[in-house]
């Protein structure tokens, strides 16, 4: 019996001394936070500052398109706690059961949120139960003024998609470079826009003639890229780029801490452009979800906010954010654009699975061209 005695007891811390590693693993995790994030979409002191207020480390990755993080989400077990969908993606994932429904009474910093942009993404999500908006923005043309100026003469049309659709027009820019976002969900829009058809069109025969429309100045394109473009834009690599707002002035500020030779500006089209709603989530699987609780709620300050919108050059939602952003970016037209071109604006659509498939396989063939 007493050797009995002593097997269960050893047994017994065994027992505890696995459920105390367990524990402390548990515990462990609740201090490690993985973010995933576009790239060069936060200010270089965020982490460090919520690292430093919470105790909480964060580890963070960066991706440059939706599809990419897409893949990650739908395969299961990403491993992530705080994702940024845009928010057409966020939609057809929350179909796919991807997120946790938010339970606001852990975020007190709510009330700070823009309700206009609230309202604006709930078509995405309803009732806005599954994110936030970060940052927006719109889709339009960086360009080097002084290159387009030598490649196409004073009257370059910097305003219009007519730079980038216009055969003769690629043509002459392809010595000095052109780059287009590596997105169909994007890029074809931009094209069917263009030719004046339904960007959220289903329809095989519209987006062949989009396909068709790229096609035409394919061989006058030097990449496709969705983040690459912004220090290429910054050191005189390329001339023009098909990009994110946000990106292209990221590229002007770089060019001009770099000494100002090179000159980057930014145009939305006068015929209308793209624009993009970038989304906080929790993914349905996250392990620290107290911790992106607090990391949302983090986000969530306005003078945070602003920081991160003064380094980005991207608009946030965040209303309360906005007085304590930088007044040179608040008023200028690029970033937050005046009434009478946000009407120009469209939303990037959710689209089905057959039609994404559609997409997919057009753009794998005009980035082969072939």
């Amino acid at each position: 019996m007493k050797a009995l005695g002593k097997m269960f007891a050893g047994k017994t811390l065994l027992a505890m001394s696995l459920m105390g590693i367990m524990a402390s693993a548990v515990q462990a995790d609740d201090k490690v936070l993985h973010v995933y994030n576009w790239s060069d979409y936060i200010a270089p002191d965020t982490i460090k500052k919520f690292e430093d207020e919470s105790g909480i480390k964060v580890v963070y990755d960066v991706f440059d398109s939706n599809e990419t993080l897409e893949a990650k989400l739908l395969a299961g077990k990403s491993g992530y706690d705080i994702v940024v969908p845009s928010n057409n993606f966020l939609a057809k994932q929350i179909k796919a059961g991807v997120y946790q429904k938010l339970d606001k009474s852990k975020l007190p910093n709510w009330k700070n949120l823009n309700t206009d942009l609230l309202k604006a993404v709930s078509v995405s999500d309803p009732g806005n139960e599954h994110a936030f908006p970060y940052m927006w923005g719109s889709i339009g043309i960086g360009f080097n003024a002084e290159k387009v100026k030598a490649a196409l003469g004073a009257d370059a049309p910097t305003d219009s998609w007519d730079l980038i659709f216009k055969p003769e027009n690629a043509a002459k820019l392809k010595s000095c470079g052109i780059s287009l976002l590596d997105s169909p969900t994007e890029m074809i829009p931009v094209a069917l826009h263009y030719l004046g058809l339904p960007t959220d069109s289903q329809k095989k025969e519209d987006i062949d003639k989009a396909e068709a429309l790229i096609m035409k100045v394919r061989p006058s394109i030097a990449y496709f890229h969705s983040s690459k473009y912004i220090s290429d834009l910054a050191n005189g690599n390329i001339c023009v780029a098909v990009g994110y707002s946000g990106d292209i002035y990221q590229a002007k500020s770089r060019a001009a801490e770099a000494g100002d030779k090179v000159k980057v500006s930014y145009n939305i089209p006068k015929e209308g452009a793209g624009s993009f709603y970038d989304m906080v989530a929790i993914p349905k699987d996250a392990e620290n979800v107290e911790g992106a609780y607090k990391f949302m709620t983090f986000l969530q300050k306005p003078e945070i906010m602003a920081e991160i919108t003064n380094a980005v050059r991207f608009p946030n939602g965040n209303a309360a954010a906005t007085p304590l952003v930088d007044k040179d970016i608040t008023s200028d037209p690029g970033i937050y654009p005046p009434a009478d071109v946000q009407a120009k604006l469209y939303a990037i659509a959710d689209l089905p699975a057959a039609t994404q498939r559609i997409l997919t396989r057009s753009w794998t063939k005009i980035k082969s061209g072939k």
